[in-house]
C-alpha cells in the first residue's frame, strides 16, 4: 500500500471513529429513569417549566423523568448537583440567568462550580419578562418621568426585589447605571413578600416578573410604566419597553435553560436538544407556559453556550460597577 493510500485510510478511519462512538452512545440510552434537577420549591414558575419538560421527555424516550428540587444559594446548590453528577446522560438540570449569569461574579470565590466549563448546555427553554411598576403615589407614568423624579429625589425612593442577585434586583441596578439615578434596594425573601409593601407604599417601585404582579396592575393598586425586555409582553401589550423610552440598550429577562454535566456525550446532548425543542414549540405547551407568563425560547447547544458566556460577562460587569455584594 502506498504512503498516500495509507494516509488517506488513516484519515477516513479518524473521521469514522467519532461517528461510531456517537452511535454507540445512543444505542442503549436511556435504559433507566432520568433525573431532572430544578432549583426552586414546587409550585413556582421554574418548577412548572421543569415538570412540563419532564413529562414531554418521558413520553418521547420511554423512561420516567423525575424532577428533584435542590434549592438554596440563588440556585447554586441545584446547579452544583448537576455539575458534579456522572456524565452519562441520566442527570440533567435547569439553570437560570442567576446561576449562569449573575452568580459567578456575585458569589466570586464562593461559587462551587464554573458556569462555563462544568456543563454541557442543551437548550434555552423559556424567558420571564419583568415589568417596572410604581406605587400610585409616584408621579410617573413613563420611564422618562420616573428618571426625572428619581433625579429630583436622589436616594429617596426604594425599590424591592425577590432577593439580592435576582434579575429583579439586577434590573434595578442596571437601571440606575443606565439612567444615572440613585435609589435604595430592599431585598425580600421572594417577590410575594415584597409586593404587599409595594401596594401599601412602604417601597415605591419594583422591577418584578409579570405573573407576580399582573393582578395588582389590573386592579390599579400599582402602575406599570415599562417592561424590561426589548420585546413587548403578550400579557401587557400596551406597556412600552424601557428600550423604547429612551434607553435602547436596556434589555433584561429572566431566562431558564437545561444543561448536563460537562463530559456528557454530544450525541446524548443533541438528542435531548431535539426532543426538548420540539416539545417547547408545540402549541399546547407554548399556551400552557404562556398562562404563567413564560415565553418559550429554544436554541442549539452551541448557541446556548455562547449565550451563557455573554451573560456571565455582561452581569459580571454590572455587579462590579454597581458594587453589589452578598453582605
Amino acid at each position: 500500500m502506498s504512503a498516500v493510500r495509507s494516509a488517506a485510510l488513516v484519515t477516513v478511519l479518524t473521521w469514522c471513529v467519532p461517528t461510531v462512538a456517537l452511535a454507540q452512545d445512543l444505542k442503549d440510552f436511556p435504559s433507566r429513569p432520568i433525573r431532572l434537577v430544578t432549583l426552586t420549591a414546587p409550585g413556582g414558575s421554574l418548577d412548572i417549566l421543569a415538570r412540563t419538560i419532564a413529562q414531554q421527555l418521558s413520553e418521547k424516550i420511554g423512561q420516567q423523568v423525575y424532577v428533584e428540587a435542590r434549592t438554596g444559594a440563588g440556585g447554586n446548590i441545584g446547579a452544583d448537583a448537576v455539575a458534579k453528577a456522572p456524565s452519562d446522560g441520566y442527570t440533567i438540570g435547569m439553570v437560570t440567568s442567576s446561576t449562569h449569569g449573575i452568580n459567578p461574579t456575585l458569589y466570586a470565590d464562593k461559587m462551587p462550580f464554573d458556569a462555563v466549563k462544568d456543563f454541557a448546555p442543551i437548550t434555552i427553554a423559556a424567558e420571564l419578562k419583568n415589568v417596572v411598576v410604581v406605587h400610585p403615589s409616584v408621579p410617573a407614568k413613563t420611564i422618562p418621568e420616573l428618571v426625572a423624579h428619581l433625579k429630583a429625589n436622589p436616594d429617596k425612593l426604594s425599590f424591592g426585589s425577590a432577593g439580592t442577585g435576582t434579575t429583579q434586583h439586577m434590573s434595578g441596578e442596571l437601571f440606575k447605571l443606565t439612567t444615572g439615578t440613585m435609589m435604595t434596594h430592599v431585598a425580600y425573601r421572594g417577590a410575594a413578600a415584597a409586593i404587599p409593601d409595594l401596594v401599601s407604599g412602604r417601597i415605591q417601585l419594583m422591577f418584578v416578573s409579570i405573573p407576580d404582579v399582573i393582578s395588582h396592575i389590573q386592579q390599579g393598586s400599582v402602575r406599570a410604566i415599562g417592561v424590561t425586555s426589548k420585546a413587548r409582553a403578550t400579557s401587557l401589550p400596551d406597556v412600552v419597553p424601557v428600550a423604547e423610552q429612551g434607553y435602547p440598550d436596556f434589555n433584561v429577562t429572566a431566562w431558564f435553560g437545561l444543561v448536563a454535566p460537562a463530559a456528557t456525550p454530544p450525541a446524548i446532548v443533541r438528542r435531548y436538544n431535539e426532543i426538548i425543542r420540539a416539545a417547547l414549540t408545540a402549541p399546547d405547551v407554548k399556551e400552557r407556559l404562556a398562562g404563567i407568563g413564560m415565553d418559550t425560547v429554544t436554541s442549539t447547544p452551541d448557541e446556548f453556550a455562547a449565550h451563557i458566556r455573554a451573560e456571565v460577562a455582561r452581569w459580571g460587569d454590572v455587579v462590579k460597577k454597581a458594587g453589589v455584594t452578598l453582605n
